[in-house]
């Protein structure tokens, strides 16, 4: 072999400049100082996973040590009776001075270190909390989240700690100041006191990175709590946490909602601020839609529509009409040049016409027990400091009439989307409150979602996967991929011309398989680019057509669930089309936990086919067994900008379904 390899390096080179030992030589070398290079590489990235274990691991225990010393001073806390307490009345009993704030954090910080030592929710602890409590305390002006303990998701920005999504190289940067968010959560008195872990690069619905591990359902130490917002969903069901923030941008607030048993809200995206959250992709989160405003004539409230008896239930197919409080002259929501109100062309009726673009949207929104709590929280949010904070959010106040009201509303409903029939409990948490709705004087309304295949894989991935996946494969440079990603990552890896071969071979026998390997090639130009662009805007508009045509207020529907074995979400990322549809749509939707698991659930489990009964079915089934007990949900949803109808709507559920399981 070593006489080869110098005859056939004597033919390449000039017999004058031959030396072949000194080329051996320089060829072994380079293979070794590249094997070296890796090896020290992984160390590397090894040295600088362990020491962000460590950092935490050391937060953890000063944090323990202070609550320790809370008890020492204080022994008379009533920790039990504080952590039973709901959000309004614990707000409640705070804003009139029966509880001490400071009661209340050193309580959830206890309870959140015995809940993160069972599921490893938490990313790391914020000393800083105890600050911010000496700050409230000297304040005379209460905020509305006066002394709440409120953790928040790993990536939304606090000064002086990691943005980390889970990847080795977010673990150099400190943020240099709070997100907008959470600026605002502190200037309404909320104490954020926890970061909360979450997956690798937050493209997965399980929880696990390599820096920080795998977080468990505290339900269930063998299911996943979701993802991506999946720590903040173990952390509140665990009773750690009262009121937490997260993100969704496939479903990463309600899929964790629905494993953990919790209410969730993603809002029309950038009702709340995203500055100050970090992408884990540049660009990903931000710019995800454009506001064009046309301020026509001013109004002294806020109503839904130009005629507010209807609540918004006549939507323009290219824009949403709200009514806005009189803005001056200099607002952020001023247009450059003239226009008109192209959701009612007349312009007669005094509204902000906001025009939603064609990419699919990420948002912010909270997570909590209850959905009065999520209701709080948005109202806390949605003022003056937000709006002035961040000029790219709409100065829209949240509107306490339309979540008080008690209107029979008219609901559209249905219980599959016909890409991912559901495990028969979520199909019949939807018919199950869809007669409770009947039954309190509701009007339902049978609805069908278009085209949900389409959209899944021609809207959906290819909107992520554009290049192909090239740029999500550029965050791991470096790292070590996490088990639950690495059929995503070497599905992306997998090389144009391949994916487009196998997607054909493989159409008359896995045809979901086949089109979603279609829809990783990505696109081969800008104009293809646009073209995809004008068909979400195109899909938009005629999903806002038939909501219009069967005069819809909302819409009841399934959400995935019962919560998954771990390790089984990375299997099955199509499973989401529940939750995606309504990010490409940019509409408002929520979960609320109506029932739990049955005896009965389980066996209907055992005779579940799908609609293709193929490797994902089958797959879906094997996710979701052995869920007796766990908690089962549904989906709400509303038109955009109508959060508050939406958490009306949602609150309306809550009601129904507690009033059920009373005996």
């Amino acid at each position: 072999m070593h006489m080869m390899i110098q005859q056939q390096l004597g033919q390449l080179l000039p017999e004058r400049t031959v030396n072949v030992p000194a080329a051996l030589a320089l060829l072994g070398g380079s293979v070794a100082a590249l094997g070296v290079w890796k090896w020290l590489s992984k160390k590397m990235v090894q040295k600088k996973m362990e020491e962000a274990r460590r950092t935490r691991d050391e937060g953890m225990k000063k944090m323990a040590k202070a609550v320790q010393q809370f008890r020492e001073q204080v022994p008379g806390v009533q920790r039990d009776a504080i952590l039973s307490l709901p959000l309004l009345e614990l707000s409640g009993r705070l804003q009139e001075g029966s509880l001490s704030p400071r009661s209340v954090l050193y309580t959830y910080l206890e309870k959140a270190l015995e809940v993160t030592q069972q599921t490893n929710c938490l990313r790391h602890f914020i000393p800083e909390c105890e600050q911010q409590l000496q700050e409230i305390e000297q304040h005379e002006e209460k905020g509305l989240l006066y002394g709440i303990p409120v953790s928040i998701k790993d990536h939304i920005g606090h000064k002086g700690h990691l943005a980390t999504c889970g990847l080795v190289q977010c673990l150099g940067t400190l943020m240099e100041e709070d997100s907008v968010l959470v600026k605002v959560l502190k200037r309404q008195g909320a104490i954020p006191f926890a970061m909360t872990n979450v997956p690798q690069s937050l493209f997965s619905y399980d929880c696990s990175n390599p820096i920080f591990g795998q977080t468990l359902n505290p339900l269930n130490p063998q299911k996943s709590p979701g993802g991506s917002s999946g720590g903040e969903g173990a952390l509140i069901a665990g009773g750690g946490s009262i009121l937490g923030v997260g993100s969704d941008i496939g479903g990463s607030i309600r899929l964790p909602s629905s494993f953990c048993g919790l209410c969730g809200l993603k809002p029309t995206a950038s009702r709340l601020s995203l500055s100050g959250v970090t992408d884990p992709v540049n660009g990903i989160l931000a710019g995800t839609f454009i506001l064009n405003s046309f301020p026509l004539h001013p109004v002294k409230s806020l109503m839904f529509s130009c005629r507010p008896e209807e609540n918004l239930r006549q939507p323009s197919l290219s824009g949403v009409c709200l009514k806005l409080p009189s803005l001056p002259a200099h607002s952020s929501m001023a247009v450059q040049g003239g226009g008109g109100c192209l959701a009612h062309p007349s312009a007669q009726c005094g509204c902000f016409c906001f025009f939603l673009s064609h990419a699919v949207s990420c948002a912010v929104g909270p997570m909590a027990r209850d959905v009065d709590s999520l209701a709080l929280c948005m109202k806390a949010l949605l003022c003056q400091e937000m709006f002035q904070l961040d000029p790219t959010v709409p100065p829209i106040p949240f509107n306490e009439k339309v979540y008080s009201s008690s209107t029979p509303l008219r609901v559209g409903y249905y219980d599959t989307d016909g890409y991912v029939p559901l495990p028969p409990c979520m199909r019949r948490a939807v018919q199950e409150t869809r007669h409770a709705l009947q039954a309190a004087g509701h009007q339902l309304v049978l609805f069908s979602p278009p085209r949900i295949p389409y959209v899944m894989n021609e809207l959906f991935f290819k909107t992520f996967f554009a290049d192909g996946g090239r740029t999500w494969l550029d965050v791991f440079t470096g790292d070590i991929v996490d088990p639950g990603l690495k059929s995503q990552v070497n599905s992306c890896k997998i090389p144009r011309l391949v994916k487009k071969l196998l997607a054909l071979l493989l159409k008359p026998l896995f045809p979901r398989l086949a089109d979603y390997l279609s829809a990783l090639a990505g696109m081969r130009s800008v104009k293809e680019m646009w073209n995809h662009h004008h068909q979400i805007q195109e899909y938009r508009s005629q999903f806002i057509a038939q909501w219009k045509e069967l005069q819809l207020d909302v819409v009841l529907c399934p959400v995935l669930g019962p919560a998954f074995t771990t390790g089984y979400p990375g299997k099955l990322l199509n499973a989401i089309s529940s939750t995606m549809l309504y990010n490409v749509l940019n509409f408002p939707a929520g979960v609320v936990p109506v029932s739990t698991v049955t005896e009965a659930d389980e066996e209907e489990l055992k005779l579940y086919k799908g609609c293709c009964d193929d490797p994902w079915d089958r797959t879906l089934k094997q996710a979701v067994s052995g869920a007796l007990g766990l908690p089962v949900a549904v989906q709400c949803v509303a038109l955009p900008w109508q959060e508050e109808l939406c958490l009306r709507f949602m609150k309306e559920v809550e009601t129904l379904s507690r009033d059920k399981r009373v005996p």
